[in-house]
Formats: C-alpha cells, structure tokens, sequence
C-alpha cells in the first residue's frame, strides 16, 4: 500500500489546503494513523506559523507536534541554497520525512507556496524533494480563468516536466473551475488522460470558499478594525476604489464589495453606510480607509453613538498601494472557521474520485531509492553505532575536508596517521582547525603501538622468513599500521588510496587480516546510484580475469554485500548472451560460475549467463529469458572480468551522471577499502560510512 503522497502545485493559488484537508479526512475515515509534513514552509509574517499546517493540525487535532511537521522555512532553505548547500536541504528534508514515516501509517507531503520566487525554481525544487523521498505525486492545478484547453495544457506540461525529472504521478486535479464548465472539463480531462492510470478530478471554484472575509484583508494587511468587528466574517466578492465624489461611488456599488476610499472622504463612508440600508442599493462587504489620513471628529462621534452595518478598517498606506496589494490576497482555510472547512470537506468528497484514490493506495508502489536517500540511509545505519575508522593519508588535502564533513555529520570516529605537525600545518591552510581540533593524529614510528606492533607483524609472517628489523620497516608505513590498527582492535576499518596504489592499500590486508572462512579471493563492488534505484556492481577493481571458481565465489559476495546494505539480492553473471543460445569460451565460463554459484548458494537468486539489457530491462529481459524471476530485474550485475567491469561502471558513471560509491572490498575478515586516486571528498565520505558499516556487521 501507498504510505505517503506528495500535494504538489503547478502554479500560485491551486488549493492544496482543501485537498490536504479532504485526503487528511479521507484517511483517517480508513482508521489511518495520519501525519502531515511540509518540507519547507512560508510563514506570513516572522515567527508565524504556515497556515496549511495550522489548519490540518488544528483541525483534526493530529497527534503531531507543529515543530516536527517541517524541516525547514523557505527563508532557510534559499539562504542554504544560495551558499551552495542544497544537498544539505534535501539531507535535512530526508531526515525529518523518515522521523515521521516511522510513527505515522500515512504521511500527506505538501509542496512550497509559489511566494517570493520564481515559479520555474519553485517547481523544481518541489520535483527533487519529491524525487528523493520517493513519494508519488498528486499534482494540482488553478484553472480559475482558463479555457479547458488551457487547464490541460497547462497539467500537461507540468506532468512532463515532472516524469522528466523521475517522479511518479499519482494524480491530477484541476481545481478552481468555473461551476458552469466544471462537468465539461472533467469530460475533457478524462479523455485527455485515458491513456494513464491516475486520479482524474476536478473541483468547482465555489464563492463561500475560495473568495476572502473582512478578517482575511485584517490579517493580510494588518489592517486596523475601527468599527463593526461583528462583521469581519463578511465574505468580499470584489473591491472597488471609491475615490470619486459620493453620487458618482454609489452606482458603482455591487454586492459584498470591499469599498477602498482615503480616510479623509468622510462623505463617502457616511453615503455607504446610508446605501446599506437602502433595500434599492446592493449590501457591501465593508470599507477599507486609505492613508494616514483619519476621519473628522464629528463623524467618529457620529459613528461612535451608533451602530454602523459595515466593518470599517483602516491602513496607512494610499489607494493605489492598497488596491495593488489586495490582488495578492490568498483567503487559507483557518481551522476556527468551521463553516468553510466543512464546505471546503463536502467539496472534496462530491467531485474527487474517491474510487479511483482508494484504488491507488492500495497499490504496492515500487522502491525508489534515489542516490541522496540511500546515502541518507547509510549515513543514519553509520550513526547508529559509531566506528573508528583510520585513514593513512592524513596530509592529503582530499582526506582532511572529508573528515570535516564526516565529524560535522557525526558519522564515525576518525584516526589520521602522518606526522602531527605537517598535518596540524595542512589543517591550518585549509582553515578546518576549528573541526579537526580534537581529531585523533598517530605518527607510526611515534606511537607507543609502534614496537608492539611490529611484534605482532612479525610473528604473523615468521613462516614467510620475516625478522622484527623487517617488520619494523613495514610498521613505518602508514598502511601497515593502519591495517595493524584494524586487525589487533585498535581501529574498526580502514580507508586508504586517494594518493596510494591500490596494491599498497589492500596488500598489508591480504598477507594478514586475511580473507573469511570459505572465501578464497578478494573483491570488490561499487554501489551504482541511478537516478530511481541503486544497483551492484562487481568486480570493477581487483581481479583481472576471474577463473568459473572465482567467479562464483565474487557473485556470493556481491550478494552479502548487498544485503549487508539493505538490498535484496537479484544476481545476473553478465556475458555476451543469454542463457543457452551463445557459445564459445567466455560464455561457458560464466555458465560455469553460475551452477557453482547455485550449488554453494540455492538460496540467493542467481542467473547466468544474461546481457546487460536482458538482466536490467524487464522487457527484452523477458523476451530473452521467459519466465525468468532474474531477467529484467536484476541489481547484482557480475562481469566476467576486469576490463569489461571497469569500462562499464565508468561508463555508466561519465554518461549518466550516476553516483558510484566505491570500490568496496569484500570477502576480508574486516573491513579495508581502496579510494581510487581520482576520487572526490564525496567518494571519501562515501567510502568511510561504508566501511563503517561494514565494521559494524
């Protein structure tokens, strides 16, 4: 079943507070434990709260805290952004909606207000938090003074524009129509859409709704309410600017006008408040006086000792500023009013396709797992039990910024080793003493660990003709010790080559961490983040023509991997055919790897041999291999070997923009990993959490 949706506009003014309120309502009537998040919200004024939020909270009385129903204000989240922090604002983002996901069977997501900036920006920012919670969306649209062709469009283009950037559409609804085209619009966007399985609806803009009260223009302009505050609950259908002398005000009064007029035209407020007890003059809303200008005394007397039937209010700022200002007002759905909330309630259970929402929740919506969530979700397994990772090449720049970020994010414990005073002096340059000040520096040939160290390494390889002056020397280098660390306790993982070798990095590990019982090679994956799913790729580093034996043996351990970091395993040993229509050596070989794989392992799905679009496209995936459970929808990808893993993941990495976290070694008893001496501060952050975690398995 669905879990969350994600309310999204296309433009200003759609009404997600009424379809918020309407699916909130719709939930809870199913016995649902509902919450409500909006990523990032629009309070009207400094320390207000978001009016949406308010609402729902407030009227349904949520078990929910306000603090917790958002990650960030949209002031927050710009300023990050224009500081080149917008990863940080999905991260935060992330982290919230999982809080919630934990404590709540459904979460309503509401998308940004469309205030203060670019619609285009907006839009885009609302697609990429949507993205990356995984959350279908229910996509709205103000069709309030546009042609049926115009409302489609205008959904339609919105609807590309967000499967273009991998989101999943749960919905469309065109709200706000007028109540005299609405059946014909529905008509049309059914036949418009026929071709997709989503929710199709669309709602009447009805006056007692969606036009606003005295109190919403008290509230918007913070206006003051000089008499008549029994009347702020009168609905406005109009303004009209009576700046003209009273007899020529008067025709043009229509009924619920808000009447705007200078504070200083005392004939024109006593002419309105004669017409509205006038059975031959419509009744307006109210008067709005403009300026500083205040009314003569003898008319605040007269007003004084009587009763007027309009609301008067009054602003400093001119007409014309006023009136300008009047067309942004936005009337929200206020939980105290009661009698919009239910009619905004009876709106929503009248012309949605209840029938239709009911058949998409129940439906098993497939994982999303965009490249920000799965980092996300391995930097929350990291934090939940924290490791100490050494890192050998402590002066490498590279190193240093990623540790900032590693111990800013609280994800593990950290070990440099190098000389104390050149890396406090590379630490200085880049201006991190602030967050490296308490970080661990070990010098080897310095440490107290040093002798007994190399004691060790030397009775380890004693069969090997190894004396201590030998294994001294070895202990000096920092990857040996790093590795000693590792074996002996000391430190749970290790993360080395941003400017070593890959054999300097893993060869300590392999003459005596070893590899585990049962695993006779050492071999490496990377985690593939495509833009809607992460795959598994293995070998792409270490092994340069793995024999059937080897194979096999990498195929298993990719699998455990993958499971270690909450994939289910889907193994597809690639080659140049599919199943039993190629041969020639390459292809036996991998045929081979896989029955070993089978007869080791029966209770991994495994399959071989399979091309790369048999084993990832569900269509050629079935044609090739019928009735395959493998073909089609596998996420452990084996290569046959070295060259063609390496030029691959590259590949995909260079022309997709996918994030390739890795390579990650396997089949070690504890945790080493190799940097490629390419890699970014990202790479680095990646790799560490990783063997973190790793060392917490």
């Amino acid at each position: 079943m669905t879990d969350a949706i994600f309310v999204s506009s296309s433009e200003p003014r759609c009404g997600k507070s009424l379809i918020s309120l309407g699916l909130v309502n719709h939930l809870l009537n199913k016995a649902l434990k509902v919450g409500v998040y909006k990523p990032i919200i629009t309070p009207n004024k400094e320390n207000a709260k978001d009016r949406n939020l308010e609402l729902l909270l407030e009227h349904f009385d949520l078990d929910e805290e306000y603090e917790s129903s958002y990650a960030l204000t949209k002031k927050e989240a710009l300023a990050m952004i224009n500081h080149g922090k917008g990863d940080d604002v999905l991260d935060l983002i992330i982290e919230q909606f999982q809080k919630l996901k934990s404590e709540f069977d459904f979460l309503i997501c509401e998308g940004t207000d469309y205030l203060g900036v670019s619609s285009e920006h907006e839009f885009d920012l609302n697609a990429s938090v949507a993205k990356n919670l995984g959350t279908p969306v229910l996509l709205l649209g103000n069709a309030q003074g546009k042609s049926n062709e115009e409302s489609i469009s205008s959904l339609n283009m919105a609807m590309d524009l967000l499967e273009s950037k991998d989101c999943r559409i749960y919905g469309v609804i065109a709200n706000r129509v007028d109540e005299n085209a609405q059946e014909n619009l529905q008509k049309d966007l059914e036949k418009a859409f026929s071709h997709r399985d989503i929710i199709i609806s669309s709602l009447p803009l009805k006056p007692n709704l969606s036009n606003p009260r005295i109190s919403d223009v008290v509230e918007f302009l913070d206006a003051k309410v000089l008499y008549g505050s029994e009347y702020l609950n009168n609905r406005i259908d109009s303004f009209v600017v009576g700046a003209m002398r009273f007899q020529n005000v008067l025709p043009e009064l229509k009924e619920k006008n808000l009447v705007l007029t200078p504070g200083d035209r005392e004939e024109i407020v006593l002419s309105l408040l004669q017409a509205q007890q006038a059975k031959n003059y419509p009744s307006a809303a109210g008067i709005l006086l403009t300026t500083k200008k205040e009314l003569c005394d003898s008319v605040k007397k007269l007003l004084d000792g009587s009763s007027p039937l309009l609301p008067i209010l009054s602003v400093e700022s001119n007409t014309f500023e006023t009136a300008t200002r009047l067309k942004e007002i936005s009337p929200y759905l206020k939980a105290s009013d009661r009698q919009k909330t239910e009619l905004g309630l009876t709106l929503f259970e009248e012309h949605m396709n209840l029938e239709k929402l009911d058949e998409q929740l129940e439906k098993v919506v497939p994982d999303i797992i965009t490249p920000k969530m799965f980092e996300f979700n391995l930097l929350k397994r990291a934090k939940s039990d924290i490791k100490k990772i050494v890192l050998p090449e402590g002066t490498e720049p590279r190193i240093l910024k990623a540790s900032k970020i590693l111990l800013d994010k609280g994800a593990v414990k950290l070990v440099l080793l190098g000389k104390p005073e050149t890396i406090k002096e590379e630490i200085a340059k880049l201006n991190l003493h602030e967050s490296l000040s308490q970080v661990e520096i070990i010098n080897p040939i310095e440490s107290e660990q040093y002798l007994a160290y190399a004691s060790t390494l030397q009775k380890l390889r004693e069969k090997k003709g190894m004396n201590l002056d030998q294994a001294k020397d070895l202990m000096a280098d920092a990857s040996y010790f790093g590795t000693m660390m590792v074996y002996l306790g000391d430190a749970d993982g290790m993360v080395s080559g941003s400017i070593n070798t890959t054999q300097h990095t893993i060869r300590p590990a392999l003459q005596f961490v070893k590899t585990k019982p049962g695993v006779s090679v050492v071999s490496s994956i990377f985690f593939m983040c495509l833009e809607d799913k992460v795959l598994v790729y293995g070998d792409c580093a270490v092994n340069p023509v793995p024999n059937s034996e080897q194979l096999a043996e990498i195929a298993i351990s990719s699998a455990e991997t993958a499971m270690e970091f909450g994939l289910e395993p889907k193994v597809a040993l690639l080659s140049y055919s599919s199943g039993s229509s190629g041969k020639g050596e390459e292809v036996e070989k991998v045929r081979k790897a896989t029955v070993i794989a089978k007869e080791k392992r029966p209770d991994l799905a495994i399959e071989g041999p399979l091309q790369y679009d048999a084993a990832v496209d569900i269509t050629v995936g079935q044609n090739k291999m019928p009735g395959s459970k493998i073909a089609g929808q596998a996420n452990v990808l084996i290569f046959p070997d070295l060259n063609t893993g390496n030029n691959t993941y590259k590949a995909v990495q260079r022309e997709t923009g996918a994030v390739a976290i890795g390579p990650v070694l396997q089949g070690l008893n504890k945790p080493v990993n190799d940097l490629s001496r390419g890699c970014t501060i990202d790479d680095i952050v990646n790799t560490v959490i990783i063997t973190a975690i790793q060392a917490q398995a």
